[in-house]
């Protein structure tokens, strides 16, 4: 039997990438990442071996390692992901940091997360403001059910679910807050062909020859469900900051704003209802 040190030196040679290697070893394994340093000479038994051998194939060929897994990490949890959802990626947090910053700690607010996916972040609003009343709207059938999934496993009782289109299933009702990481990626871009996007769900990643399909809707749709002083935040591509300020100030839109990401990106931009 070859110990640890030999098979992870081996499959990082193989995937380029030490960090995938260590955590397909390790969910393989079910054991912390403190784990290999005291045990990297430890033998994996043949079983063992050929599960691990097995993944790192699997991603070698280009999938995801969250899909492997069927998990990835988001806010302060692990939420389960499957190919029916987008995999929440950490630029994403900062939609959720905005939000936060406009629900009062207190407040029992109602908030809307649209295209929710694996539930990302209505679950992390919902775990932040337990007096918030979420609901989390998503076309997939498929990604319902893994964010009903994560819902469950985190606890969370503030918030709900509702199949169909963006505000398609949320007729006659008003919101403090609309939020959503909708597809924004050009539906040509050579970059759908390549790397992990490719298993990805492709109408949670591309929304027409510009990308701003989607977008384009939610700003128009989200007036007629925002309360008076409500607002609307969504996360765009890099080079989409200009182009989703105006459709927010043609619509009407007040306090228009892009912020930008950790990588000095533009990333989201909201506007606010006007109203008290």
């Amino acid at each position: 039997m070859a110990e640890v040190r030999r098979i992870l030196a081996a499959a990082v040679e193989r995937l380029g990438d030490r960090v995938d290697a260590e955590v397909l070893l390790l969910h393989v394994l079910d054991k912390p990442r403190s784990w290999l340093v005291a045990h990297a000479d430890d033998a994996l038994d043949p079983a063992q071996a050929a599960a691990y051998a097995a993944l790192v194939e699997r991603r070698a060929g280009g999938e995801p390692v969250a899909y492997i897994t069927g998990r990835r990490g988001f806010w302060s949890f692990d939420l389960a992901v499957t190919p029916a959802t987008l995999i929440p990626r950490p630029e994403t947090e900062l939609l959720v940091e905005l939000a936060l910053a406009r629900l009062p700690g207190e407040a029992a607010a109602s908030v809307a997360d649209l295209g929710t996916g694996s539930g990302a972040i209505a679950l992390a609003l919902a775990s932040e403001r337990p007096r918030a009343r979420v609901v989390a709207t998503d076309a997939s059938a498929g990604a319902l059910a893994v964010a009903r999934g994560n819902a469950g496993r985190l606890g969370l009782r503030n918030v709900e679910f509702a199949e169909g289109d963006w505000l398609a299933p949320l007729a006659g009702r008003r919101f403090a807050l609309i939020v959503s990481n909708p597809p924004y990626i050009e539906s040509a871009d050579e970059h759908l062909g390549r790397g992990d996007l490719r298993f990805e769900p492709m109408a949670a990643l591309a929304s027409g020859t510009d990308g701003l399909d989607a977008i384009r809707r939610i700003v128009a749709d989200a007036r007629a469900h925002l309360e008076p002083g409500g607002w609307l935040l969504f996360e765009h591509g890099w080079n989409q900051g200009e182009a989703a300020r105006a459709l927010l100030q043609a619509a009407g839109y007040a306090e228009v704003f892009t912020a930008q990401d950790l990588e000095r990106r533009d990333r989201v931009s909201g506007g606010r209802m006007p109203g008290p």
